[in-house]
């Protein structure tokens, strides 16, 4: 046995080159293995807890991993808005807790712009039902005093280097996306926004968000029709304090239930709702049906990983 392994030390003794490369091509396999998984894991686990404590998002009737998409993580738009008369009829509902709209549709050097209420800092929950939680400042007051507050995730602040106090201007629609500016940087430049607060960091798209009030959203667009400035029309930023901009209309909203047994019930309320076409979906059933569409990916990434490992394991 002595011999036999002494043999074998010494034949690879004559062979450490090719050896040594054979060893780090098993071990750079096994790494890039096992990094896949835990990736896959982490992402999925962020991709599922992108959202919790809110039991229905409700939009405008089309496909559920839709709404997800622009409702919850900002990607894509809606195919309509939805009128705040039939948010406030779900609000209404014996069996709902409560309701926080959201306004989607502007952006600030390519990060989505998000319209809603000072509830949303409250209501709003992630992972394992973490609230959100103020780094620097204090939530936007919501108030026409408060009408040009606008609070960061943290991956606006941090990518734009955003502190306190600066002023900022917001991009009508995504115009600004690729975040170099130009002709579309600063549609709404007669009305620029103060940053009061700065959220921590939550690992989801609200890192990547700028807040605003509902009234804010009506204000910015009060010289607009038709997606487009009205020509020859320019409200200043204090007169518009003057006008009405209570909301009329909302991209989706968050809904909570006094208990989790009338999710259905509710579901079938919003399904049937007569005034307009609206779609209430479950949050953790239509991200599931999400990971499933975009999982294939995931599934690519372990196969190239699979084969490396087994082309270094035959050079062995």
């Amino acid at each position: 046995m002595k011999a036999l392994l002494a043999i074998a030390a010494r034949s690879a003794l004559n062979r450490r080159g090719t050896l040594a490369l054979v060893v780090l091509s098993i071990a750079l396999a096994t790494a890039l293995l096992l990094s896949l998984e835990r990736l896959r894991t982490d992402i999925r686990s962020s991709f599922s807890l992108a959202v919790s404590g809110t039991d229905l998002v409700v939009g405008a009737r089309t496909g559920p991993v839709q709404l997800m998409l622009y409702a919850v993580f900002r990607v894509g738009g809606a195919t309509n808005n939805i009128r705040m008369d039939s948010v406030r009829a779900v609000a209404e509902h014996r069996a709902v807790a409560w309701v926080v709209p959201l306004a989607l549709g502007d952006s600030h050097r390519g990060h989505p712009v998000l319209g809603t209420t000072p509830d949303y800092f409250v209501r709003f929950a992630y992972g394992e039902r973490q609230p959100l939680v103020l780094a620097q400042g204090r939530a936007f007051a919501g108030t026409l005093d408060g009408l040009y507050e606008a609070v960061l995730g943290a991956e606006v602040a941090q990518a734009l280097g955003y502190k306190l106090g600066d002023r900022i201007t917001l991009t009508h629609g995504l115009g600004g996306a690729s975040g170099l500016g130009g002709a579309l940087a600063a549609d709404h430049a007669d009305k620029p926004f103060t940053v009061v607060g700065v959220l921590a960091r939550t690992g989801t798209p609200v890192d990547r968000t700028v807040h605003i009030s509902l009234p804010a959203i009506e204000a910015l667009h009060l010289d607009w029709a038709g997606g487009a400035p009205i020509p020859g029309v320019g409200i200043a930023p204090e007169l518009a304090r003057k006008f009405d901009l209570e909301p009329k209309q909302a991209t989706a909203a968050l809904v909570g239930l006094k208990s989790r047994v009338a999710v259905f019930n509710v579901q079938r309320f919003v399904n049937a709702y007569e005034g307009e076409p609206l779609l209430a979906v479950l949050p953790g059933v239509a991200l599931d049906e999400l990971w499933t569409a975009v999982g294939i990916g995931e599934k690519a990434l372990l196969a190239i990983s699979g084969l490396v490992a087994l082309v270094s394991l035959a050079s062995l």
